[in-house]
């Protein structure tokens, strides 16, 4: 045990003095409020002391960093060997906009990219589509073909730059566009590292930007996966992402729950169709989460994810490479937290959801802006945030130690708490078939609207507090300089594709999309049928267009 009957004993002791102390102490200084709790409500006791962690084993549950159970992170030097990837979200107009934000993020200390698509882009539809009239370039950069991805990544050393892509129906195109686009750069396959989300699970659940149904559209995240695994030994073929679970109102505990199961879907899905060893592909299955405002819980959810996933890979899968073992993730600061109201008040929320994110022992960070709760970050507020990360990793000295916070009772408490709640989700969804047929059964959906609901419920009741909404709001007014996408984003977009198609070779491309239609039909990876086609600049519209056509498209059943 992690505490000896002596301990204990001692600790019980003083524990009963000090509650004698507690009952004696004037009744001008009772407790602020009745009860204390998570924003996830999850109760917190006044004090937590050796008595919590009675059952506890310390090498089986906490262990040494880079060992099993990971608990303590990945790396057995933390961050001392290498500070965590600063990894701005960043997505804006055109393609050379948004090449013009990397740069001078780059110039700025950034260590990685990440890109942000336009809705249309993210839906699966080119800038010319009708359903992507007035919303071209405007929550994202707008992506239709090989060429933008060109303009989009130059002056970019694809050898020695990681970069994320956001991006998930569609993700087969977009990432067919990157492959390519190295290939003509000179670039080998095997050189280039990044990720694509394409995480389509979580879309059913969450997010909401699907295109088909969801048997087929894991089958094409299965043909990523293997794709990566044998051509792309450096890139991440999905971002298994809780990130919008908890965006859409789920608590850290569902947010925990869901994202590791849909990561049991995936790894079962590769196993099956596939017939793939799971230590050929487990290495490069990554995923990402939310920083909430809640420090210790957002900590206690990130520790309890990786030794969570340490055991499913071991004792489920089989898996016998250590790396297999590691549970690889992205952490972006909660967008749901930021108020329009006092929108600088966001500034400091961000810095404490960074540093959660950080004593939680993420990857890579992305650190929201103060203005994206009202418009595409400005160049001056993302460098507010990117300053975030940077002096979190050079001034504040929270990257002198592996995993501080280990050890500590309620830490560990809370970390144990989470992780055994995180199972029973877990264990129920198994019972129903997998999280497709919980999905299907709108189990996760219903959830997460549950404790949305609740959430909102204590906020207006003033039992949740977000200052200057719900407390310390006043009349005063703090401008922030808004940044907008001009309608002629979209009219030059549709210029280029108008001339794209007169210049391409159209019975190239009508034989690139037969291509993908058989692979479709037959079962076999789309992957090199899609670079292909891209190649032939096919665009991005005219592969998904292919999909629709052989799997259909999915209906939301509305379950609410």
């Amino acid at each position: 045990m992690y505490f000896s009957d002596e301990t204990c004993q001692a600790s019980r002791k003083l524990t009963e003095q000090w509650q004698a102390n507690v009952r004696q102490t004037p009744a001008t200084k009772p407790d602020w409020k009745n009860r204390f709790s998570t924003v996830s409500d999850l109760d917190i006791k006044r004090l937590y002391t050796p008595e919590d962690l009675q059952s506890m084993d310390f090498a089986r549950d906490i262990g040494a960093p880079g060992e099993f159970p990971y608990l303590r992170g990945n790396q057995v030097t933390g961050y001392r060997g290498q500070p965590w990837t600063f990894r701005m979200f960043s997505g804006m107009g055109s393609a050379e906009d948004t090449n013009a934000r990397w740069h001078l993020l780059l110039r700025a200390g950034q260590t990685g990219l990440s890109t942000a698509f336009d809705f249309p882009t993210l839906m699966g539809y080119d800038s010319d589509s009708p359903k992507a009239l007035g919303e071209v370039g405007k929550c994202g950069v707008a992506i239709d073909s090989l060429e933008d991805f060109l303009a989009l990544i130059d002056g970019i050393p694809l050898d020695r730059v990681t970069t994320s892509m956001t991006i998930n129906p569609p993700a087969t195109a977009l990432w067919a566009m990157y492959c390519a686009a190295a290939d003509i750069k000179g670039v080998p396959l095997n050189q280039i590292g990044g990720t694509i989300q394409n995480d389509m699970l979580k879309e059913f659940i969450a997010q909401k930007t699907f295109m088909c149904p969801p048997e087929p559209s894991v089958k094409l995240i299965s043909d990523t996966v293997e794709f990566g695994a044998k051509y792309v030994p450096r890139w991440n073929p999905i971002s298994i992402s809780g990130y919008h679970i908890r965006e859409a109102g789920s608590t850290a505990v569902q947010e925990l729950a869901f994202t590791l199961r849909d990561g049991i879907e995936y790894v079962e899905d590769i196993l099956r169709r596939k017939k793939m060893s799971v230590d050929d592909f487990a290495p490069r299955l990554s995923f990402f989460f939310n920083a909430h405002i809640d420090l210790f819980e957002e900590i206690c959810k990130l520790r309890a994810a990786r030794r969570i996933w340490a055991k499913v890979m071991r004792d489920r899968f089989g898996a016998k490479n250590p790396r297999s073992l590691w549970m690889r993730f992205h952490v972006q600061t909660a967008g749901c937290s930021l108020t329009a109201q006092q929108p600088y008040n966001n500034v400091v929320r961000t810095t404490v959801e960074a540093l959660a994110a950080v004593l939680g022992g993420t990857q890579s960070l992305h650190t929201n802006s103060l203005d994206e709760v009202l418009c595409l970050p400005s160049e001056h507020a993302v460098e507010i945030a990117l300053r975030t990360q940077q002096i979190l990793a050079e001034e504040t000295g929270v990257v002198n130690t592996i995993d501080p916070l280990a050890g500590s009772y309620f830490v560990e408490s809370l970390t144990n708490e989470m992780e055994a709640k995180a199972w029973e989700y877990i264990e129920k969804i198994d019972a129903m078939g997998g999280m497709i047929a919980a999905i299907e059964r709108g189990y996760p959906q219903m959830e997460i609207a549950d404790a949305a609901y609740a959430f909102q419920r204590q906020v207006e009741a003033g039992e949740k507090i977000m200052v200057g909404v719900n407390k310390y709001a006043t009349e005063a007014r703090h401008p922030v300089p808004l940044v907008e996408i001009d309608e002629a984003v979209g009219e030059e977009q549709v210029r280029r594709l108008k001339d794209l198609r007169r210049r391409r070779n159209g019975r190239a491309v009508s034989q690139s999309l037969a291509d993908i239609r058989a692979a479709c039909k037959s079962g076999e990876n789309v992957m090199p049928h899609c670079i292909a086609a891209v190649k032939n600049l096919a665009t991005q519209q005219e592969i998904c267009d292919v999909y629709r056509e052989v799997y259909g498209e999915y209906q939301d059943p509305g379950l609410f």
